[in-house]
């Protein structure tokens, strides 16, 4: 099981929907949570992508020399960019972190946004480009000097001189619901990411992929993007569920919704079916709630409750295949450690040796100068 955490580049905030707790997202902010995230034992976080967001190219080499474990989930987009320069930037980014890139690959699905970076072609079109891609980066990112006419991409004697640390390449990650995207999954990725849905639907999902992956002779491993609210009990939890939508009232929900209503993205339109623009009936699975959703795209699910709940979830994802769980919360520094403290003990994950397994330090604050903390389960419900 790899947990990642995930870079707010597109903002930060206690609440959502509002500027009340916001954050600045400066770098020495993102530094905090970049460190964070290689100090408690992360496999590593997922930068998002968009006109919404910092640039994740500059964001993640940025962070590179103030982390040392960490690996950066990092979007190439289809359309925007030339596969093999895309093939450049992933392997001088994997050479000079030691490799720690992994490739999120965003197709895209707002076509409003798409026409303001010059893409102008329908939802089915924009994944033929990103197939056409991916054929191509993988064949230059392994070595070979390529040759390739399709019907939107040619390149002539395409090869990259300095090859990337990861063998054959670093890997790539993607998702989508679509038809056209499970047959770019099954032809070129490694790691199928959904977002958070019932159990149920994920596993209807992965046999999809599955299915169209063994047609191609390939196997494809799978991941989750979730929120998380974990709290000692199940009520505080909930409670900061509510709380984190407090200030989302029906003007700014309506708002939000209309402009995701415009995407072609057939994974938005699973998101939004999931809560119908209402606050009520939001747990629509065993502590999976739907209310980041109604003001946020992309992923708008977060599990809910105390540690043991979650824990039990996340066993339950894992049990459908899933093994990359890509986890976030409000705001990203403070839950990133909620969630190493209070989850990765439940998951039973291996902790991150610090000093080559030299380090000591004592786990809270030593008691009247001379008696170390003692580490005592709470008698809560």
């Amino acid at each position: 099981m790899n947990i990642y955490w995930f870079l707010p580049t597109h903002g930060d905030s206690r609440y959502l929907g509002t500027s009340t707790g916001g954050r600045a997202i400066t770098f020495p902010y993102l530094r905090q949570i970049a460190q964070a995230v290689d100090e408690l034992g992360y496999t590593g976080a997922l930068l998002p992508t968009g006109r919404s967001c910092e640039d994740s190219w500059v964001t993640a080499s940025s962070l590179i020399p103030v982390t040392e474990r960490m690996k950066f989930l990092i979007a190439v987009r289809p359309g925007l960019i030339s596969p093999s320069a895309a093939a450049r930037m992933a392997a001088t980014f994997d050479r000079l972190s030691g490799g720690r890139i992994l490739i999120n690959v965003v197709t895209g699905g707002d076509p409003v946004e798409l026409a303001g970076d010059g893409i102008h072609l329908n939802h089915d079109e924009r994944y033929e480009v990103t197939n056409e891609f991916l054929d191509i980066w993988r064949r230059v990112s392994a070595g070979e000097e390529t040759d390739y006419s399709g019907k939107h991409l040619n390149v002539k004697g395409a090869k990259l001189l300095y090859p990337p640390v990861q063998k054959p390449y670093p890997p790539l990650f993607f998702g989508g619901s679509s038809d056209p995207a499970i047959e770019a999954a099954a032809n070129h990725i490694d790691v199928y990411l959904t977002w958070g849905e019932p159990p149920a639907d994920v596993a209807e999902k992965i046999n999809r992929v599955k299915l169209a992956a063994e047609k191609t002779g390939r196997t494809v491993r799978f991941g989750i993007r979730l929120h998380v609210i974990v709290r000692e009990t199940s009520q505080e939890a909930w409670e900061a569920a509510d709380d984190l939508i407090r200030y989302a009232d029906d003007n700014i929900i309506e708002a939000s919704q209309k402009v995701f209503a415009r995407f072609d993205s057939v994974g938005q339109k699973r998101m939004a079916a999931l809560h119908h623009s209402k606050r009520d009936s939001l747990e629509i699975s065993p502590n999976l709630w739907a209310g980041v959703g109604l003001v946020r795209g992309g992923a708008g699910t977060a599990l809910v409750g105390s540690p043991d709940e979650v824990a039990e979830r996340i066993e339950e994802y894992k049990d459908l295949g899933v093994e990359h769980f890509i986890l976030s919360g409000y705001p990203h520094l403070e839950e990133a450690y909620r969630v190493a403290e209070l989850l990765f003990p439940k998951l039973h994950l291996a902790q991150p040796e610090k000093n080559g397994g030299q380090f000591f330090s004592p786990f809270g604050e030593i008691i009247a100068n001379s008696h170390y903390p003692k580490q005592k389960e709470a008698n809560r419900s």
